[in-house]
């Protein structure tokens, strides 16, 4: 595959709360699109106004920041701009947030795990056609055709492990959540390893963000 794409003159915006991720995208976009222009925000609250003011045709955006998730986002800068293309770099589960953001209206999903030479063959595919997706992403989406629920990962906790989650989430320690419903604090202590099991985290910080962003949305 090429390494760049000489004659294309792309508007980017890449928004992220920390510098270094979008002067490292920067750098790699430079490379392989010598004649683009890229706006950068830290704030989730900016893209909108980005999007609308200068014609953006490819949006690299976060999962998360201190003021929010994008999730939210992605439909109110798709009416902004039908035609922007929105690629969601994040450091978040992929297989736990990737089709909430496909159906939010993100083109494509990168995980800020990747190394330097994929994240440009990932930039690359998605400026030439639109869209990138990871071989597990694909899997998914193959996937969530039989099984909807594929979408919500909080369907995979039992009626109680739901219940305990949410209290959790609404920052009960294990004592009150054991004296509320009434049973064991090392029975609350079991439940709580295996929501994390479940949902594949490792602690509560991450059960709060899976929370706000999968429940009732």
């Amino acid at each position: 595959m090429e390494t760049k794409v000489e004659n294309k003159e792309i508007v980017f915006l890449l928004a992220d709360d920390h510098s270094i991720v979008r002067q490292g995208i920067e750098i790699i976009i430079s490379d392989i699109v010598p004649n683009s222009k890229v706006f950068q925000t830290s704030s989730l609250q900016q893209i909108e106004e980005l999007v609308k003011l200068n014609h953006i045709q490819i949006a690299i955006i976060d999962a998360h920041f201190p003021d929010g998730n994008s999730l939210h986002f992605l439909p109110l800068i798709k009416a902004a701009n039908p035609d922007i293309k929105i690629l969601i770099f994040s450091g978040l589960e992929e297989d736990l947030y990737v089709l909430k953001f496909i159906k939010a209206g993100a083109n494509g999903y990168l995980s800020k795990l990747s190394e330097e030479e994929e994240i440009k063959q990932a930039l690359l595919s998605f400026i030439e056609k639109g869209e990138y997706f990871s071989e597990l992403s694909r899997n998914l989406m193959v996937q969530f055709v039989n099984n909807p629920d594929l979408i919500n990962p909080l369907t995979r906790l039992t009626k109680r492990e739901f219940q305990i989650a949410e209290m959790y989430a609404e920052g009960y320690g294990n004592l009150e959540i054991a004296n509320h419903l009434d049973i064991k604090q090392n029975t609350v202590s079991t439940i709580k390893k295996n929501i994390f099991e479940k949902l594949q985290i490792e602690n509560l910080v991450e059960l709060i963000d899976l929370i706000k962003t999968h429940h009732k949305i």
